[in-house]
């Protein structure tokens, strides 16, 4: 018996346990499953839960990150807590102070172990060149390659346009985000901006799927191929051929800064929008100013195994830190996004309603809404509205 069990355990190798997804992998290891992809990654209609272990329950790594970060993800815990949300949060914080990598590292297991992240933006102050942005890192580290931020107005928040409903698709890997610098020669430094076709056709064909699965009508590609003909062609080049699979979607493309004079002119022309890194971080900062300011949008960062929620700004809010005026919504729209990914729907939707209400209904804003209410007030709110909720 001794003997065939040591011969089956030589045939499966476990080479760790994690909290929230069983796993499993075979000696061949054909199939990464530390964490199930979503029905865009697969390109199906079904979404797979991770199977969540003691009592249906998930943990979740949080990264509170610098500025307001550790402010905001007190009052995530605090509604999760009130609304009974089953999510055992596992807090790392990163010291940006510091030289060396030890915190991200540790950081990067406990998303390998959990496949689901909460974080707010990590500062990276030291200025050596050996080291590297924490954001991005983690990001290339988690072959989280694409980000996704539904830029949508809210009834009554003062805006620049109103109507507007943009799902921003952005390449999270690539770019000028490779972190490729160099000084050739003293007071030359180039920094290379990579392209790939494997990278580009991910995430062309992640805007696609998403359009034909959610609706939407038109796919716009941003790109600067005039002037960065191999880079950036290539680019809008694999987006055309994606195109070719999606025949009943509309595509067209636009250079970069003719974009952001369209978005501030007309942006309800634009439905859902495919680009490369730099110019997600520019196009979602522009739509943002117009339709009530960075405090409001969330932002999703998905890889095939893990998952990463946040701001969709990736704002720090150094300045405002501990002031109780931070906008509280884009970190608890976040938090909504990362409970329906983990399939807590019901805790997801009163959150969410609860949210809405205080926004929109109450009009319990802070100064960045043109309101003068408090982070706390806010907060508060959203309690008092839950405690008339019930999670079914």
């Amino acid at each position: 018996m001794a003997v065939r069990l040591a011969q089956r355990l030589m045939k499966t190798q476990t080479p760790f346990l994690c909290r929230s997804y069983p796993m499993l992998v075979t000696k061949e290891k054909t199939e990464d499953v530390a964490h199930t992809k979503s029905s865009l990654q697969k390109k199906v209609t079904v979404t797979d839960i991770p199977q969540a272990q003691y009592g249906g329950r998930h943990a979740v790594t949080m990264l509170p990150g610098g500025g307001i970060g550790p402010e905001l993800m007190g009052y995530v815990r605090e509604i999760f807590a009130y609304c009974g949300a089953p999510i055992d949060f596992e807090v790392i914080d990163i010291d940006p102070s510091t030289e060396g990598n030890h915190d991200l590292e540790y950081a990067i297991t406990s998303i390998k172990r959990n496949g689901v992240a909460i974080k707010g933006n990590i500062e990276t102050k030291s200025q050596t060149l050996t080291e590297i942005s924490r954001n991005v890192a983690i990001r290339n580290e988690l072959d989280l390659f694409v980000n996704v931020v539904h830029c949508k107005s809210l009834p009554g928040i003062p805006a620049h346009h109103k109507d507007v409903d943009i799902v921003l698709i952005r390449q999270n890997t690539d770019g000028e985000y490779a972190m490729l610098e160099h000084e050739s020669v003293k007071g030359v430094v180039e920094s290379m901006k990579v392209v790939t076709v494997e990278n580009a056709e991910r995430v062309a064909r992640y805007a696609f799927e998403f359009a034909r699965q959610n609706g939407r009508k038109k796919v716009t590609t941003i790109h600067k191929a005039n002037i960065m003909k191999m880079s950036d062609g290539l680019f809008l080049e694999v987006a055309k051929k994606v195109h070719k699979d999606y025949p009943e979607l509309k595509h067209d493309n636009m250079i970069i800064d003719n974009t952001c004079m369209q978005l501030v002119s007309n942006p309800h022309q634009f439905d859902v929008m495919n680009m490369t890194n730099l110019y997600g971080t520019i196009v979602s900062n522009v739509i943002c100013g117009l339709i009530g300011g960075a405090g409001l949008l969330s932002g999703r960062n998905y890889g095939d195994h893990y998952a990463i929620f946040e701001p969709g700004t990736r704002n720090t809010g150094t300045a405002i830190a501990g002031k109780n005026i931070a906008n509280p919504m884009a970190m608890i729209n976040a938090s909504i996004d990362m409970l329906n990914h983990l399939g807590h729907k019901e805790h997801a939707r009163v959150i969410q309603e609860a949210s809405y209400e205080t926004i929109v209904d109450r009009g319990i804003r802070t100064p960045d809404l043109g309101g003068t209410n408090s982070s706390t007030d806010v907060v508060h709110s959203i309690l008092d509205i839950l405690s008339n909720k019930r999670v079914n």
